[in-house]
């Protein structure tokens, strides 16, 4: 199938950890341990209402369970030992997600990476992918509101010299999935460990395996073709 470039999205905005890579068992893993040489607990239910959060956020939440470091300390703590663990085990691609930034790549689709994770450490994860995958990376540290606030969506959109409207954006936690919606982007949602159910994507996929550049496209043009108040 061909389509005309104005039948393509401007962009694909990624989210990170859980939907580039499945680095939020790294999160977890640490996450615990730290709580607990503070005496505290932390349980998986815990840890799942993280996910997708901004670490300065995070970091009070785990302060509120014993942790006694300050939010800056802390949120450095986490991003070091998970990247150890990145460096120690390897990157865990999510299923057809490298496949999928080929493909984008391939038809001039621009891509950029919107993390709450430090940019630092977006832009390791970058290197590890094998090819020149992302036109700009922006991390939590680069913006003022942090998701489920539009700003981190706006601002990718910005740093590409895109319109938000011209954009699909992809994430797996609801937090992500609010601000990609209240962006104005095309919101997909592909959920990975919480549901994403009743949240304003335009749709859900289980998974990015089998999906290319195409696919995206004709997810973009139903959305662009959606009635007003269904892309509200």
């Amino acid at each position: 199938m061909t389509f005309s470039d104005s039948a393509w999205p401007r962009a694909v905005l990624w989210d990170m950890d859980g939907t580039l890579v499945d680095t939020e068992p790294y999160w977890i893993a640490v996450e615990g341990p730290l709580v607990e040489s503070y005496g505290g607990t932390w349980t998986h239910e815990d840890a799942l209402r993280l996910v997708g959060s901004d670490l300065e956020g995070s970091a009070r939440i785990l302060q509120a369970a014993g942790v006694e470091m300050g939010v800056t300390e802390l949120v450095e703590h986490l991003t070091d030992r998970v990247l150890e663990r990145v460096s120690t085990h390897g990157v865990p691609f999510r299923p057809g997600a490298r496949e999928l930034l080929r493909s984008l790549r391939a038809a001039g689709v621009k891509t950029a990476i919107v993390t709450m994770s430090r940019r630092r450490m977006a832009e390791q994860i970058a290197e590890l992918i094998g090819f020149d995958a992302f036109d700009a990376i922006l991390g939590g540290d680069d913006v003022a509101r942090p998701k489920p606030y539009p700003d981190p969506y706006l601002e990718g959109a910005r740093a590409l010299g895109v319109d938000i409207r011209d954009c699909v954006a992809i994430e797996d936690s609801p937090t992500g999935l609010r601000a990609a919606v209240a962006s104005g982007a095309t919101a997909l949602g592909v959920p990975h460990m919480v549901a994403l159910d009743g949240l304003g994507a335009r749709e859900l996929w289980p998974t990015l395996d089998g999906r290319s550049a195409v696919d995206l496209a004709e997810l973009w043009r139903a959305h662009r073709a959606a009635p007003a108040e269904e892309r509200a």
